[in-house]
């Protein structure tokens, strides 16, 4: 058996660049930086980055373009793809990318749109006495204290289990 996937979660280093081929099919690169972090025994914590190409086709090209945003956090889901080709210097040359399958976008501020870091975090606002009026109440949560037995208001016979209820 073969397996051929990567999950990433990183931010972007740019916003998504959006492209037709000369078929008309949509594909969207995003570029995408992950951190490592790790103690090393002589001089103490160290910190690493890795750069990706994630290429997204289709639908998915168009949903990256439309919200994704340089700083946004994201989950890249795909498969690891190497290309050749020689260069006009005769020299052979080779990329890696991710080809994305699945994505999936991470939390954003309130009012904010994705990869938009510097977007102020709105507080809601309190109700109006026209909007509390008609609002649907809230249930009331029981609050069980802390000395009351836990089968407080359940009957003796419904609390022991019986063979032959078991349906097994």
């Amino acid at each position: 058996m073969n397996l051929n996937k990567v999950y990433l979660i990183g931010r972007l280093t740019q916003d998504p660049e959006s492209r037709s081929t000369t078929s008309g099919q949509n594909v969207t690169t995003i570029k995408l930086a992950t951190n490592r972090v790790w103690n090393d025994a002589s001089t103490g914590r160290k910190e690493a980055t890795e750069y990706h190409t994630i290429i997204a086709w289709g639908r998915l090209g168009e949903i990256a373009n439309n919200y994704l945003k340089k700083g946004g956090l994201v989950m890249i889901e795909g498969r690891l793809q190497t290309r050749n080709w020689t260069g006009q210097d005769s020299v052979k040359r080779y990329v890696t990318e991710i080809i994305a399958e699945g994505l999936q976008m991470g939390p954003r501020a309130a009012g904010a749109s994705y990869g938009d870091s510097s977007a102020e975090v709105k507080r809601p606002t309190p109700p109006s006495p026209a909007r509390s009026a008609a609002a649907v109440p809230e249930p009331e949560i029981p609050i069980i204290d802390e000395n009351e037995p836990l089968h407080s208001g359940v009957e003796e016979d419904e609390m022991a289990i019986k063979e032959k209820d078991l349906p097994f």
